[in-house]
């Protein structure tokens, strides 16, 4: 895993300010975690309004909470929404009441395995209400009467993303796309908020040969309310990127693109066997996070999904105890690390072809072993040069020949720069 960096200690402190802010699919919430993201990287906000007709979906009533609590018959709060976002069910509907425990318990959601930990629970497009807490919370409440009040509001509104684009060369696309719809969760969303924010202020130091587009929009509706208002630009997205679950102690997982052979599988597959991290590769399949809506066969398009400890596969999960305390600096400066080699793969992934094809052409007199001399790896660059020319016929790619040769990709890369500045290869 990568040692401390600046950036991961600026990631994990991302991830404690967002932590408290209850977000939701639609809501001030969602707004609030965008506005502190603008900090970091300038976003385009985007409202719909409800009722929007998006592919299959209706855009939803907007979601917001003030205040929500139980408290028993001395007015104590057992249960407080000010404690925690995750006491009350997602999208919960007004209420005020006062009713007895065995009335108020088909409202409450516990975890018995887990007794000391509240669990995360919505009820989006079922009108409910409810609460969350701890399964010791609910043993300790005696027999009696308590107050209910959830002070919200479902009302027509707006659902909100957000967007970042940093301009590259070509006005191909690669999008990085991330949840910003659950409550006090570190690892599954913030830190991939996280990460996808200190990415894009990375690639926005330099000017990457393909635009990245960074999509900051609530799970499944807001990937799908992207995808019905950017019909048009779909075509031009060439590659993308789910960033889940991106700050847990677990390996690097990365979940395939429905195609299961888009350059970004390839990409991820060579930049995690060549770092020698201990990772996994997963087959698609039409659960999990956006990733499902960019690949839904309509578009098909080479997106994959980069988490570490996949969703739903550490007991943590969807609970109180995935906490910032969960995540760390040194996973998400990884995991960043990870994104940063696979784009730097991605952007200078070209072919080319070789303009001395008959027979090996002359490096000496072109200086080109000249210009190797005193690297440690000369051999290694000598042997890339020869791969590069003999596979150089248009038809393979760098990666190709990085992949066919077993030679890091970066060493192939530099010896068809080379190659290319001496007039022996044409992109």
């Amino acid at each position: 895993m990568a040692p401390m960096t600046e950036a991961g200690r600026e990631m994990q402190e991302l991830v404690e300010r967002l932590y408290p802010l209850c977000r939701s699919i639609t809501g001030d919430g969602v707004r609030a975690t965008l506005k502190i993201v603008d900090e970091y990287v300038p976003l385009q906000m985007h409202e719909v309004p409800t009722g929007t007709q998006v592919l299959d979906w209706t855009v939803p009533q907007e979601w917001n909470i003030r205040d929500a609590y139980i408290a028993d018959s001395s007015g104590n709060r057992v249960v407080d929404f000010a404690a925690s976002s995750l006491h009350v069910l997602g999208y919960s509907v007004p209420v005020s009441a006062t009713m007895p425990l065995a009335e108020l318990r088909a409202h409450l959601h516990t975890l018995p395995d887990h007794p000391t930990w509240v669990p995360y629970r919505t009820s989006y497009y079922k009108p409910e209400w409810g609460f969350c807490l701890a399964q010791e919370t609910l043993d300790a409440l005696p027999d009696g009467d308590y107050e209910v009040r959830v002070d919200s509001t479902l009302a027509d509104g707006h659902l909100t993303y957000g967007e970042h684009v940093v301009p590259g060369q070509v006005p191909e696309e690669v999008i990085v796309s991330c949840h910003v719809c659950h409550p006090s969760l570190a690892n599954d969303n913030l830190a991939g908020i996280a990460v996808a924010t200190f990415l894009a202020r990375e690639l926005a130091e330099r000017t990457p040969y393909y635009t990245y587009r960074f999509i900051y929009a609530p799970g499944t509706i807001g990937a799908i309310t992207w995808l019905a208002r950017n019909a048009e630009r779909v075509e031009r997205v060439k590659h993308g990127l789910v960033l889940a679950c991106a700050g847990d102690s677990g390996s690097l997982t990365y979940k395939q693109s429905r195609r299961g052979d888009a350059e970004i599988d390839r990409v991820l597959r060579h930049v995690l066997t060549a770092s020698e991290r201990p990772h996994q590769i997963n087959e698609f399949t039409p659960y999990g996070y956006d990733e499902r809506q960019y690949c839904s066969p309509g578009f098909d398009l080479g997106v994959g999904s980069l988490s570490r400890t996949p969703y739903a596969a550490y007991p943590e999960y969807h609970t109180s105890a995935d906490n910032p305390d969960f995540v760390s600096p040194e996973a998400m400066a990884d995991t960043l690390a990870v994104c940063r080699e696979a784009f730097a793969v991605l952007d200078r992934n070209r072919r080319y072809l070789n303009l001395s094809p008959y027979g090996e052409p002359q490096l000496g007199r072109r200086g080109l072993y000249d210009a190797l001399g005193g690297r440690s790896d000369t051999k290694q660059a000598q042997m890339a040069m020869l791969w590069v020319l003999n596979l150089s016929d248009g038809e393979h790619s760098l990666l190709d020949v990085a992949e066919r040769s077993g030679l890091p990709f970066d060493t192939v890369a530099v010896a068809a720069d080379a190659l290319h500045g001496a007039g022996l290869l044409k992109a």
